[in-house]
């Protein structure tokens, strides 16, 4: 069996949990994404995309203390696993022998 699969804006979040490094919660996550991919981010998405990834084994999440900015709710933090960052490497190799076997074109 290979890899588990991960679609683009799955590895764009895992990317960025990764960036984020303890400090990654979903409006973080959005702000960072939008900011270096200058897309718009549905914050609902990067939800659903972080609760793939947690169930898929690639991060893991914890709660964080209450806050009163937050009216005494708790954020979510996500940190990337070591089948996580294992799954990144592998995609980068994966991907960098393919930009490598693109034959060199001469354009006249």
């Amino acid at each position: 069996m290979g890899r588990p699969y991960l679609g683009e804006f799955e590895e764009l979040v895992l990317l960025t949990v990764a960036v984020l490094e303890g400090s990654a919660y979903g409006v973080t996550i959005a702000a960072e994404l939008k900011k270096r991919t200058d897309r718009v981010i549905s914050l609902s998405g990067v939800h659903v995309a972080l609760y793939r990834l947690e169930e898929k084994g690639f991060v893991q999440s914890e709660l964080g203390g209450a806050t009163n900015e937050r009216g005494g709710r708790r954020k979510r933090y996500f940190s990337i696993t070591g089948l996580g960052k294992r799954t990144l490497d592998e995609m980068r190799d994966m991907r960098n022998e393919l930009w490598s076997a693109i034959p060199k074109l001469s354009f006249n």
